[in-house]
């Protein structure tokens, strides 16, 4: 029951009130300094280190789907076969075009070297040799032509065979065998999951104070630390990322520039146009933290109760970092080594009252002390407390 009892009085001591001691002591501490590792977090969107759109070249029925949504493949792997019918038929034409064209380059090249044998002898004149040169040339000339329209039509044809451009994975398929499709058409993506690249934004703000202390973006870059993620399920990603390239432009509609981090990605856990909040660390050696239950907030303002030489409480008004662990304070102005604060009661106090300072272990003393000294009831009214 004393236990209980001490438990009570001692919730009594913090921000909601002090045991009543019948005297006016405090418990008092004095400021000190910490290390201290504090986080800040950003919203990220998650893609990876290559995501391609899938498009078809040439307007066709889908003949052939050879991939599921979700599978790997590899760099030049066939992926759709659009209806090449008209393309192969194509094909076949400009072959039969160059070999036509191969064989009047035949003849008249035999042609060309009897004129010129003639010529030699004197048979016939330099206007039959140049003719006949002529005929050689131009037959060249359009078996080149044919070569080129062979070329165009075998390229026509391979347009047919949609390749993936990457090696990575499958995403949706919204087009079933026999969709007619066209350039306008997204027959799916190919994203390279091996790594990711997150992306999050800062502040002009953040971003100006990095640069500054690093020697410019390019420093800042290097000197990042290394990176959390913290996935859609609220559970922090296994690997760690590193900053690679940060935005030299502030986005005017936002106020912030954009930094792209690269995560290894070797369970393929993380998906191409996922979500997550990026993580960064920041350490503190010299941080001033103080307990929550020793501040008390009126209209969004944050205050303590701090000892003047004269054993007077002075209310003062302190700013704290955003982040926080529910029990404590990082404090960022309003508070120095060697200042003193109260610790409990802070609720009967007021703006320089004089009070008694007396160290926390005096205080939790003084509290088992009221304790042993309490009657059977007002044990009872202290626990329903």
């Amino acid at each position: 029951m004393a236990t209980v009892v001490t438990t009570a009085l001692a919730s009594c001591g913090g921000g909601g009130g002090m045991p009543n001691f019948g005297d006016n002591e405090y418990p008092v501490l004095e400021v000190q300094t910490s290390s201290t590792e504090m986080q800040t977090t950003y919203p990220a969107t998650i893609n990876g280190i290559q995501d391609v759109e899938i498009r078809p070249k040439m307007s066709g029925f889908l003949t052939q789907i050879n991939v599921t949504e979700g599978q790997t493949v590899s760099a030049g792997q066939v992926m759709f076969v659009i209806d090449n019918e008209t393309y192969q038929a194509a094909v076949r034409q400009a072959q039969a075009s160059v070999n036509t064209a191969q064989s009047a380059v035949n003849t008249a090249k035999l042609t060309y070297e009897n004129s010129k044998q003639l010529f030699d002898n004197r048979v016939i004149g330099e206007y039959e040799l140049q003719t006949a040169q002529n005929s050689f040339n131009s037959a060249q000339a359009q078996l080149a032509q044919a070569q080129a329209a062979l070329a165009s039509a075998k390229e026509n044809l391979s347009f047919c065979y949609v390749k993936s451009p990457a090696t990575g994975v499958v995403g949706t398929l919204p087009f079933k065998k026999g969709a007619l499709v066209s350039g306008s058409n997204v027959l799916t993506h190919v994203s390279d999951i091996s790594q990711m690249e997150v992306y999050f934004s800062m502040t002009e703000k953040d971003m100006l104070e990095m640069s500054k202390g690093e020697g410019g973006l390019h420093g800042a870059v290097e000197k990042f630390p290394a990176l959390r993620l913290q996935l859609a399920d609220g559970t922090i990603y296994g690997y760690e990322g590193h900053v690679t390239t940060i935005s030299g432009v502030i986005d005017q509609a936002t106020g912030t520039a954009q930094l792209k981090a690269r995560f290894p990605n070797p369970d393929r856990l993380l998906k191409s146009g996922g979500s997550g909040t990026i993580i960064i660390p920041r350490n503190n050696s010299d941080a001033i933290i103080i307990p929550q239950s020793v501040v008390s907030e009126v209209q969004n303002k944050k205050f303590v109760y701090l000892l003047s030489d004269s054993n007077k409480v002075a209310y003062t008004e302190i700013t704290v970092d955003p982040q926080n662990d529910g029990q404590h304070y990082i404090v960022t102005s309003g508070l120095k080594v060697g200042d003193k604060y109260v610790t409990n009661g802070i609720t009967k106090l007021t703006d320089q009252m004089v009070i008694v300072p007396i160290t926390p272990e005096r205080y939790q003393e003084k509290i088992k002390e009221q304790a042993k000294a309490m009657t059977a009831g007002e044990i009872v009214e202290a626990v329903q407390k």
